[in-house]
């Protein structure tokens, strides 16, 4: 169904659908938190993108326990525009990860794109994106928020500090890991399990699964907030560090932490054990007093956490071996609907 209102605050656009399309089904993922005001807008751009889309479509939308009217506000959205909207309402507020996670299980496309549903990111260039995905044969196309209408001192510098930081660390040199748009391949994707606040790394957790040479960027809009309130502050800085360090262990260390562990543990120990042996010829050939050295209570803190630190990695490698041999549980809880028949619920002509 079309809206016969132009509810969209955005500037006015034409899609451009591009030619020799492969056949394929689409899925649009998109978390809300708190954005009733950005309900309809957001589905009436979406509509105005992809209504002259060639193959089947569909709209996840992943409500992240909002306290506004968000909920009914999609409900009476999606009835007005059918099946292919379809709504995901988390129990409580799960953060934005864990509702993308819900968003990627209930998609069903062959080809997956994220989004933002605060009207900053634009669905006019997912055709796009998605036809470089398909032409170029790659696994993921970030979105690059190349002119920003974010606040300079609060988001683009700590923004640009950020993603200079992670494409060093990670070897996957993206311009902006903080655009939530961005096209995947679905048998790629699914094959990653976001936790925490992994969202960030999207692209960093992917080259676990593919080769950073099947991950691309491509220029997107980016417009300034109209409606809502901005759900991210300076403070989330502190946290993208800690993420780092992870995202850093797990994409070296996953299947072997008892090298990382291990390694620093055999370090401290080494080096302690140094300190003790020079102390000791130093009392044997010289009768020094070593019992109130700090070097001496030193050497035996090195040998001690050296010790611990090889415990830790013993530890972290069982721990490894249960992760990858037992089931995944998942990070959110969603109220249950009815499941649509594979052919049901799509936008469009059959692929």
């Amino acid at each position: 169904m079309t809206e016969s209102t132009q509810l969209s605050p955005l500037p006015p656009a034409t899609p451009d659908i591009p030619a020799d399309l492969p056949p394929h089904r689409l899925s649009v993922v998109v978390p809300l938190y708190n954005e009733e005001d950005n309900v309809d807008p957001l589905l009436e751009r979406i509509h105005l993108a992809l209504n002259p889309y060639p193959y089947p479509w569909e709209v996840v939308i992943v409500d992240d326990g909002s306290a506004d009217n968000t909920v009914p506000n999609l409900e009476k959205a999606a009835l007005r525009y059918g099946p292919h909207v379809r709504v995901v309402a988390l129990m409580r507020n799960f953060k934005q990860t864990a509702a993308m996670q819900a968003g990627l299980d209930a998609a069903r496309g062959d080809v997956i794109v994220t989004m933002d549903g605060d009207l900053q990111n634009d669905p006019i260039d997912i055709p796009r994106m998605v036809g470089r995905l398909l032409r170029e044969d790659l696994d993921l196309v970030a979105g690059w928020r190349k002119n920003r209408k974010d606040g300079m001192i609060l988001r683009k510098i700590p923004s640009k500090i950020a993603n200079r930081l992670i494409a060093r660390i990670t070897g996957v040199h993206l311009q902006d890991y903080g655009c939530s748009l961005k096209a995947f391949r679905a048998t790629a994707i699914k094959n990653v399990r976001l936790y925490g606040e992994m969202h960030r790394f999207i692209p960093a957790w992917l080259a676990t699964v593919t080769t950073p040479r099947k991950i691309a960027q491509e220029v997107v809009t980016h417009h300034a907030r109209m409606f809502g309130e901005s759900k991210y502050g300076i403070s989330r800085t502190f946290r993208v560090i800690l993420d780092l360090v992870f995202v850093y262990f797990f994409m070296r260390f996953r299947t072997r932490p008892g090298h990382f562990f291990g390694g620093i543990g055999l370090g401290l120990g080494s080096l302690g054990l140094l300190i003790l042996a020079y102390l000791t010829g130093l009392k044997l050939f010289t009768g020094a007093s070593i019992g109130t050295r700090p070097m001496f209570f030193g050497g035996f803190f090195f040998v001690i956490a050296g010790i611990q630190m090889v415990t830790t990695g013993v530890l972290a490698e069982l721990l490894t071996r249960v992760y990858f041999e037992s089931g995944q549980s998942q990070a959110y809880v969603a109220r249950e609907r009815a499941p649509l028949a594979d052919a049901e619920g799509w936008h469009g002509k059959a692929a």
